[in-house]
């Protein structure tokens, strides 16, 4: 195991705050960013992510160059709120719309590869009740004052709602400690040092990005962070302390077929790398029970495992951004 990365590569938000120093070294690299906001059905918080983000790292300090918007197919005003508020908002079927129609939160990011234009990506959460720049600047430290680091992931206090406008102070993240942790205390040790592996905020370099698959929906996180760490090694990740996170809870079933989905990506991972042997097929169906009158009911979903390939891969990306990927060939 990879002892002193934990103390050298996990940082505190407030060793970022410095927004001078942040925009000296993006001037200094000479990159640009784009922060990318994946949506489903968010018009609660969305206006208010938007309006920090840009007041205070766009207007007054120029460090994020876009704000992109990548929907899932939303039912409620989330599209119209962010349009409101001038920035690029994309339907993720209408990106790329030759290729197969899947929906999940990992197809927006991947598709969003394709309309960004940034060096840098940064991925946050559209859920976030308590947002602060700091979701975005903390991410964007380590990018930026080291050259070695080419990625980072949040970490946080995830309080857990027990009613309205109450809270537990800890529990959320309970996939991570049932599922996510074990298995990568089974089979890859290293990665137990990410806090919390299933977090939604993360920032990277393009070339990172570009030259990994995307699993489309709740295994993304799980195989990014497999996928780096197997291509480049701990070195270039990093962990960032944001302190605090509130946002909406998932009741215990849905977190059941979340896990299913983790478990599912983590084998197929593992496989993969020839860690292990599964003799038999995956099936996609997650069967979970309820009452109807007295009489146990099975409630079937069907899960399929669906992947995007690197997106370096793609024609049209690849036409799109000419000289890209030269750098992902020569640290891959």
């Amino acid at each position: 195991m990879h002892n002193n990365w934990i103390e050298s590569n996990t940082f505190h938000h407030s060793e970022f705050k410095n927004l001078d120093q942040l925009l000296e070294a993006k001037n200094k690299k000479n990159v640009t960013i784009s922060l990318c906001l994946p949506t489903l059905n968010e018009q609660r918080t969305i206006a208010k992510e938007i309006v920090i983000m840009k007041s205070e790292l766009m207007t007054r300090y120029p460090l994020i160059d876009e704000i992109v918007v990548i929907d899932s197919g939303s039912t409620d005003n989330t599209r119209d709120i962010a349009r409101s508020y001038d920035v690029m908002v994309y339907e993720a079927n209408d990106i790329l719309p030759d290729l197969e129609r899947y929906k999940g939160k990992g197809e927006n990011l991947w598709k969003a590869l394709y309309v960004t234009q940034g060096d840098i990506i940064i991925y946050i959460d559209a859920d976030i009740k308590n947002i602060h720049h700091r979701f975005a600047y903390g991410l964007l430290g380590p990018l930026l004052l080291s050259d070695q680091i080419r990625f980072s992931k949040a970490f946080y206090d995830r309080p857990i709602s027990v009613g309205e406008n109450k809270w537990r102070p800890t529990g959320g993240g309970r996939v991570t400690e049932l599922v996510t942790r074990p298995l990568f205390s089974l089979f890859m040790p290293n990665l137990t040092q990410f806090v919390q592996p299933l977090s939604g905020e993360y920032a990277g370099y393009r070339d990172i990005f570009e030259a990994i698959p995307f699993h489309i929906g709740y295994g993304v996180e799980t195989g990014m962070l497999i996928d780096i760490h197997e291509k480049w090694g701990l070195d270039v990740m990093a962990q960032v302390d944001l302190d605090r996170r509130v946002h909406k809870n998932q009741d215990t079933k849905a977190l059941g077929r979340m896990s299913f989905v983790i478990i599912k990506t983590f084998l197929k991972r593992i496989q993969k790398l020839n860690r292990v042997k599964v003799n038999q097929q995956l099936f996609d169906e997650m069967i979970q029970y309820h009452l109807v009158n007295g009489k146990l009911q099975p409630d079937i979903h069907f899960l399929e495992e669906n992947e995007r390939p690197p997106i370096i891969t793609i024609p049209e990306y690849q036409q799109k951004f000419t000289n890209s990927g030269a750098l992902s060939q020569s640290i891959g």
